[in-house]
């Protein structure tokens, strides 16, 4: 949510940042709303204030037994009670009106945030590994001999449509690994405190952390109202909303493995092939909330903690920070990591750590005392995949494949295998 004192003081800065977005000028339509919001405001103010003048003079004229004076103000009184009652419920409506418009208005981009139109505008600044050579033409996950039973499309698509697969045996035990191997190194060597969160959320939550009004369509809603989240940022997020926390307390790291689902509105056609871009998925989530002055050094952290479990998997990877078109709709600035996917030849997104500033804060009205007593701020929230599950599990496959349709496994998942370091072309561990 946008601050409006802040476009009333600078709308020609509050423009040229949407225009780094893409976006066209909003300034002048958001504050002839404010103004008529706040012209309304004041004119029930000053009805109210008549009404109330005119009601201590119906009993003075009472007293005076001046009758038609009496009769008067009683009219007078009750034409300014209606008068009052409609002003405040056009101010009512129009400040509805104006925060519907700033709640679908995307954050602005911090200034180091490179300008661009889509992906091929963003700027990689950091690459890591060695890609694996091969004497084969390397496979895509789905196609690796020692996965390609395990992996099974076709009986989910019987159950459940498109987009969704049942892993199974060995497969399935290595996705378990890496999501314990994830949330253990998080809590153990990164200071997370770990989370089991809930997957179904209230309206207020997803309104909180910047998924409603405008991304309704790329959820699902129960019969009932609840949402299904699309990532556990949601409810660890929300977690501090209507608090007013201490700044000591401050800041609160977070991780959550969970279910994810997402509807993939309007990515027909895209990624069909494997388990890349699914409906459900699982993830392990980072959550920061932090002082303001503090925001630019956390989100650095929380991508070193992101990257780290690529390096500890010793899996190839590059890091990209997203253009102003390509980031995401809450977010001031992001950094996206890329996994090496030996099978598609390509780097594929893997995790996302963004920070948001206060924008999130503002929705949830989540603010935290100052040392110095002042008044209450807001607080910054920041989050990142830590990482995605399903897609690190691509990342192992297919990296470690053999001629032979094995799969060599990192070292770091062998206390998590019961000590195996291979997964066999007959898809067993060993």
């Amino acid at each position: 949510m946008h601050d409006i004192r802040a476009i009333r003081e600078t709308p020609a800065a509050f423009d040229a940042a949407l225009a780094r977005r893409g976006d066209a000028p909003m300034s002048a339509e958001i504050l002839a709303l404010d103004e008529a919001r706040r012209g309304k405001i004041s004119a029930a103010e000053t009805a109210q204030a008549e009404q109330n003048r005119a009601s201590k003079e119906v009993g003075q004229a009472k007293a005076k037994g001046d009758e038609a004076e009496f009769e008067r103000l009683r009219a007078l009184v009750t034409e300014k009670k209606a008068q009052v009652a409609q002003m405040q419920a056009e101010a009512k409506a129009l400040d509805a009106k104006l925060t519907d418009m700033l709640s679908r208005i995307a954050n602005l981009p911090a200034d180091d945030v490179p300008e661009g139109a889509d992906e091929n505008d963003n700027v990689e600044v950091k690459r890591w590994g060695d890609q694996p050579a091969f004497s084969f033409t390397p496979r895509e996950h789905y196609e690796i001999a020692g996965v390609a039973e395990a992996m099974d499309f076709e009986t989910a698509a019987k159950t459940s449509g498109a987009r969704f697969v049942m892993l199974k045996g060995a497969v399935a035990r290595i996705h378990r690994a890496l999501a314990q191997f994830m949330v253990d190194t998080h809590v153990d060597h990164n200071g997370l405190t770990e989370v089991n969160s809930p997957v179904l959320v209230r309206d207020e939550a997803m309104y909180g952390t910047d998924k409603l009004p405008k991304f309704a369509e790329d959820s699902y809603q129960t019969t009932n109202g609840w949402w299904l989240v699309s990532t556990s940022e949601i409810p660890l997020t929300y977690t501090v909303a209507g608090d007013v926390l201490d700044a000591g307390a401050l800041p609160k790291r977070l991780t959550a493995h969970t279910l994810c689902f997402r509807s993939e509105a309007g990515s027909a056609g895209r990624d069909t092939a494997g388990m890349l871009r699914q409906h459900q998925f699982e993830k392990v989530e980072m959550v920061s909330i932090t002082h303001p002055d503090h925001s630019e050094e956390e989100q650095k952290r929380m991508l070193r903690c992101a990257e780290d479990i690529l390096e500890r998997l010793d899996l190839p990877y590059r890091t990209v920070i997203l253009c102003t078109g390509d980031m995401g709709f809450g977010a001031r600035r992001t950094y996206d990591i890329e996994a090496w996917l030996p099978g598609q030849n390509a780097y594929r997104e893997i995790s996302s750590v963004s920070t948001t500033g206060d924008f999130q804060a503002r929705r949830m009205n989540a603010r935290f005392k100052p040392a110095d007593g002042g008044k209450p701020q807001f607080v910054h929230t920041l989050n990142g995949s830590g990482l995605a599950v399903g897609r690190c599990l691509i990342a192992v496959l297919e990296n470690g494949q053999r001629a032979d349709g094995s799969v060599v496994l990192p070292k770091a998942l062998a206390p998590y295998l019961g000590g195996k370091t291979t997964l066999t072309a007959a898809g067993a561990l060993a």
